[in-house]
């Protein structure tokens, strides 16, 4: 595994700030219940449905690919998706989607991380999912000299990983607000958070080679963010399923993978140039460039 001297990360590029993330694509065991759990649970849209396959969302872009494959299984301590986060476009619009959570008693853990309020769940097959909106004004949290710091509004000091005030989000709600209603146009793919096998070796790749900017590393923690334009993170990483992880067998539900997509060709091809010169496999799919990261997590390129 390469590691990085002192840590340093040092590059003289970066990647475009306009880049955002697109669908995250899972491979499931059953479509149908896949879809029916999307669709009732979280409020998404089906968009389309192929024979095995099926894409889901706000109405507009795929947020959501699923492809169904037999005889697949969930594996523990390997390397994959430990999250991806749709990001809502208001306090409001979380406070529908924890209440259908609510009504229909499905387990999940309301978590406020000051800068952002969120709450965590798995899917039927155990895909992680966190669900949130951004919330500044109430703080923030900041990776300095390797650790991981919240600060509320106020100056004063939080662990980041309070317990949700539930009752007070849940005031946003108004009167003719459903919760069957679907989700929002305006609901993106804010993130996605990886298990890895090496995080020097990770950022060696995301940030050295893609360009993503380190947002921070902390080695107590065992995690880092990469993103682009300042955003907090694109992109986690983590090593909680062991260093040196090995990637999920072919038989493994969850993570096919995530797409990155850039504001113009000129940006995607600068990124494709450094992968070029860096020696990493790629393939040209009907979707955009296939590639993995080294722990096998795969990643398409692609423009918006």
């Amino acid at each position: 595994m390469n590691a990085l001297p002192n840590l340093g990360f040092e590059t003289n590029f970066s990647i475009h700030p306009a880049t955002t993330l697109g669908y995250v694509s899972l491979t499931v065991a059953n479509l149908e219940n896949q879809i029916l759990f999307y669709q009732q649970a979280l409020g998404f849209k089906l968009h389309w449905r192929e024979g095995a396959q099926a894409g889901l969302g706000a109405g507009g872009a795929d947020l959501l690919r699923l492809t169904e494959k037999p005889d697949l299984k969930k594996y523990r301590g390997v390397t994959g998706l430990y999250h991806f986060a749709v990001l809502f476009p208001d306090r409001r619009q979380l406070a529908i989607a924890l209440g259908r959570l609510f009504a229909l008693k499905y387990r999940n853990a309301p978590t406020d991380h000051i800068m952002t309020k969120t709450t965590y769940l798995d899917d039927p097959e155990g895909n992680g999912i966190e669900l949130y909106c951004e919330s500044p004004e109430d703080g923030t949290w900041t990776l300095k000299d390797g650790k991981y710091e919240t600060r509320r509004a106020d100056g004063s000091w939080s662990d980041g990983r309070e317990a949700l005030d539930v009752e007070a989000l849940l005031k946003h709600l108004q009167a003719d607000d459903r919760l069957d209603a679907p989700i929002p146009p305006e609901t993106k793919m804010g993130h996605v958070h990886l298990h890895v096998r090496d995080i020097p070796e990770a950022l060696e790749f995301y940030h050295n080679t893609l360009g993503f900017d380190l947002m921070g590393y902390v080695r107590e923690q065992q995690m880092a963010f990469v993103s682009a334009g300042g955003y907090h993170h694109h992109v986690g990483l983590n090593t909680w399923q062991g260093v040196g992880a090995p990637p999920p067998p072919a038989d493994a539900v969850g993570l096919s993978h995530f797409t990155v997509e850039f504001a113009n060709p000129t940006a995607l091809n600068e990124v494709i140039a450094r992968v070029d010169r860096a020696g990493i496999p790629s393939n040209q799919t009907e979707h955009g460039l296939l590639i993995y990261d080294p722990s096998q997590n795969g990643i398409v390129l692609r423009v918006k």
